[in-house]
């Protein structure tokens, strides 16, 4: 069980203490309140997240309406570990990205895992842009796309920093996904390889014909071997209890046997890179019919 579970059961256990103190069936709470009958068991079980609404109503009902603050509290600590990416980006794409940079401030280790994207720390400018502007119109989030980009970039600085320690996986399959245009694509490949050449960023990348021992179901970041962040569709999970940060311990180690690194990662990524080329008939240099750019037209070194 996560740490945000555990909060989440540990919430239910409290009001399950108010209801029974206060005499009450878990039927006759939900009569009073107007609520399914169910939605009692589901907020004692921990399997649903109550609003700060439905805890005063709860305090209230329990006649113990003075301790509606501190169920709201430990509320409030479940959204450490778990919040929705509307909340998230609710004060803008550069707020965001700023508290990435303080979180990266803050740790002397990384340990990157991405199956369907290149990392925000390896991204050119024009990669990031479409990132982010995806994500902005998928949450609504404010328009400063452009301020976020730029933070972004600020975030690439970080690599050259040698008292830090970062070893990074890339997936093969992010390697051509579609999330940008192609010139935009194949010039953050072009960025890459030039990153791996150098050892900016520890990469390697995980073939998509390798033999797995785990599954790469989903990207993560492990900061200091102590906390491990999750971005999934609905909301950014941070987990901090010792087991589950173990478990992303674990699949990064195995996923890491399974890469190639050095020479074999820049030959694995200049092999997708001339495979997105060719469709454009883009292969050498300059600039293909879609303007695709050709080797050293790209962002390389940059950041």
């Amino acid at each position: 069980m996560t740490d945000y579970q555990t909060a989440r059961v540990s919430l239910g256990v409290r009001l399950r203490e108010l209801r029974g103190e206060a005499g009450l069936s878990g039927r006759e709470l939900a009569v009073r309140a107007g609520w399914h009958p169910s939605k009692v068991s589901r907020l004692e079980r921990g399997n649903q997240t109550a609003s700060v609404e439905d805890l005063r109503t709860w305090a209230d009902l329990c006649g113990r309406s003075e301790a509606a603050e501190g169920l709201i509290a430990q509320r409030r600590s479940l959204e450490t570990h778990y919040t929705s990416w509307r909340r998230r980006l609710s004060g803008g794409n550069q707020a965001r990205q700023q508290n990435a940079v303080d979180l990266e401030h803050r740790s002397r280790s990384f340990r990157i895992f991405e199956s369907v994207c290149i990392p925000g720390l390896l991204q050119t400018p024009a990669y990031a842009r479409s990132m982010i502007q995806r994500a902005a119109s998928l949450y609504g989030s404010p328009g400063d796309v452009a301020e976020g980009v730029i933070k972004r970039m600020e975030r690439r600085r970080i690599l050259d920093d040698r008292t830090r320690e970062f070893r990074t996986l890339i997936w093969e399959p992010a390697l051509s996904m579609r999330q940008c245009s192609l010139s935009v694509l194949v010039e953050q490949l072009d960025d890459l390889t030039g990153s791996i050449r150098r050892g900016r960023g520890g990469i390697g990348i995980v073939p998509l014909a390798a033999a797995l021992t785990v599954s790469p179901m989903h990207g993560f970041w492990i900061y200091d071997d102590s906390q491990v962040l999750v971005e999934t569709i609905g909301a950014e999970l941070c987990l901090t209890d010792a087991d589950a940060v173990t478990h992303y311990q674990k699949v990064f180690g195995e996923l890491a046997r399974s890469a190639v690194w050095g020479a074999q990662a820049v030959r694995l990524v200049e092999a997708v890179r001339r495979g997105l080329a060719a469709e454009t008939g883009a292969v050498g240099g300059g600039v293909g019919g879609d303007g695709v750019s050709g080797p050293g037209q790209g962002e390389a070194g940059g950041g």
